[in-house]
């Protein structure tokens, strides 16, 4: 099991290096060359800037069993599709169903906002925020060590 941190714009990476060190898990941070994240207990991989380009090169490096932490809908989407656990950094894990739903809000929001209608942005992190990602990241890394476990990536 590793951990993939989809780092550009992240506030939860030191959270969630924090938490992979006390389970002995493996952190790989993947950013754009526009940024330049660098921490203590992770590996970064810096890619081209380009549009998408960190999600291309993330998926196409996960595995079933890992874990990636991302706020894209699209990347989650194929993380779940090669057997990966994907969460967003608010705690919410990505599913296989809740994960239509979302996609579907995204094209919607992106169809009014081409339209001109003006949408609100995300609401301020909160500290709840923060506790709900340490929560459901201790739970996938339970979860997953379980699994290893009995055998059943």
């Amino acid at each position: 099991m590793r951990l993939f941190i989809d780092a550009d714009g992240c506030p939860v990476v030191n959270r969630a290096i924090a938490i992979a060190s006390r389970w002995g898990v493996e952190v790989i941070l993947i950013c754009d060359s526009a940024h330049r994240i660098e921490r203590e207990g992770a590996t970064t991989h810096t890619v081209l800037k380009g549009a998408d380009s960190a999600d291309f090169y993330l998926v196409n490096r996960i595995q079933k069993g890992d874990v990636a932490v991302t706020q894209d809908y699209g990347l989650a989407a194929m993380c779940l599709a090669k057997g990966a656990r994907a969460l967003h950094q608010n705690g919410l894990e990505f599913t296989e169903e809740n994960i239509d739903q979302m996609l579907l809000q995204r094209h919607e929001s992106r169809k009014l906002r081409r339209a001109g209608v003006h949408m609100k942005g995300p609401a301020p992190r909160t500290k709840q925020d923060d506790l709900k990602f340490d929560a459901a990241l201790e739970r996938i890394f339970r979860e997953e060590a379980k699994n290893m476990s009995r055998g059943t990536e």
